[in-house]
């Protein structure tokens, strides 16, 4: 025969044992709600629709201002939308809350090269490759901006010295470069890690 405390410890630690699977699969509820709410937004996006893929981010955003995802998302939306210092705010916001994490620095340096802000957009790539050695898009957007820097000293150098030999056919190259529609700097459209 077991004791009397038995039959409530025993109903008690069952209760307990319910409670804790639920709120296990409301944990795996709303991490599902939260992984679909990312897959809409970001076919909102594919579809050319940022203004709606903005509404829904900034409803999610109300009840989870920190989601690093949903507020890499803003930053995307916002680029696809053209508010190009909007878009800014948020990857730079977003370098500073979570400095780890490439992509935003990556998608920074892509708004960066299209107002022609090199440097910053170097400083930048630099950051996403230091945070992510093994980041493909990161390294062949430094490369991009290491050459389109090269291209402006190269040109500086002929406007200096416009019988320097050497500099012309290197002037050339990185033109015929530049003029090939698959070198363009590339954002991260994907959503980040957590």
């Amino acid at each position: 025969m077991k004791p009397a405390y038995c039959a409530f410890d025993c109903t008690f630690s069952w209760l307990l044992r319910l409670l804790a699977l639920a709120a296990l699969l409301a944990v795996g509820v709303a991490q599902a709600q939260t992984a679909g709410d990312y897959a809409a937004i970001t076919q909102l996006l594919r579809a050319g629709k940022p203004g709606e893929a903005l509404t829904q981010i900034e409803q999610r955003l109300a009840a989870n201002p920190r989601d690093p995802q949903l507020r890499f998302l803003r930053g995307v939306a916002q680029s696809d939308a053209g508010r190009a210092e909007d878009a800014i705010a948020s990857f730079t916001q977003l370098t500073q809350d979570y400095p780890e994490l490439p992509e935003p620095y990556n998608n920074l340096a892509v708004l960066y090269a299209q107002q022609n802000q090199l440097d910053k957009a170097r400083i930048a790539l630099e950051m996403a490759v230091r945070n992510n050695p093994s980041y493909a898009t990161a390294h062949e957007n430094l490369g991009d901006i290491y050459a389109r820097l090269a291209q402006q000293s190269y040109a500086k150098a002929m406007q200096l010295d416009p019988n320097n030999t050497t500099v012309k056919p290197k002037l050339a190259l990185l033109r015929e470069l530049f003029q090939r529609p698959a070198s363009t700097t590339r954002s991260s459209a994907s959503a980040v890690r957590k």
